[in-house]
């Protein structure tokens, strides 16, 4: 398996560099730091005495590593889970935060695990995570990837302005399908009939 520095490469790659769109409740956000996380770390980059756009643009690729595996790997204890849901979760937790955390709960009670879904990743997530991996090794990390990709539909369902991110102009799928299809095995990713179809109702 990677290690942690190579997932959050992959990361950041995935992340791209500035952006600051409107429709984005993340705000201005570099390498796939939102302003919103900076302010939170106190990263007062240019030194001002304000947390803003520009020190968003001055953060730079290695820190934005840095704050992922501190903050996004080690914090939410992402490496005592089993290693092939490290890296889906991971990066999922990136981009959604503890959602990522509750889309594998959810999962996991699904499967007939008695846990909270709390975002939380304590004892009782450890062991059902580590019973679901045994359970279905070659598996669990698909199931978590298909969770991830329907969340992401789901969330567009109810926020129409956040519907780019799912669905292309063309009609194709957006960046958050095909980064849910990053982790899921080929055979599990849908077709453009099948996303056509569960995008329909969006008009």
């Amino acid at each position: 398996m990677r290690n942690v520095r190579q997932l959050a490469e992959e990361i950041v790659a995935r992340e791209g560099g500035f952006v600051n769109d409107p429709d984005d409740p993340g705000g201005a956000t570099n390498f796939g730091v939102t302003i919103h996380t900076m302010r939170r770390l106190g990263l007062d980059l240019t030194g001002d005495g304000v947390i803003d756009e520009s020190d968003v643009r001055a953060l730079t690729r290695e820190q934005a590593i840095e704050i992922f595996i501190t903050h996004y790997w080690a914090r939410p204890r992402i490496n005592a889970l089993p290693e092939p849901l490290q890296p889906p979760v991971f990066d999922m937790y990136v981009n959604a935060g503890s959602n990522a955390v509750r889309i594998l709960q959810r999962l996991l009670v699904d499967m007939g695990h008695d846990i909270a879904v709390d975002g939380v990743i304590g004892p009782q997530t450890i062991r059902a995570a580590q019973a679901a991996a045994e359970a279905a090794p070659g598996h669990i990390a698909d199931a978590y990837g298909i969770a991830r990709r329907e969340y992401y539909y789901a969330l567009a369902d109810r926020r129409p302005a956040s519907r780019k991110y799912a669905r292309r102009r063309d009609g194709g799928k957006g960046g958050w399908i095909r980064r849910a299809e990053e982790f899921i095995a080929p055979r599990f990713h849908l077709s453009e009939a099948e996303h056509s179809a569960r995008v329909a109702s969006w008009g």
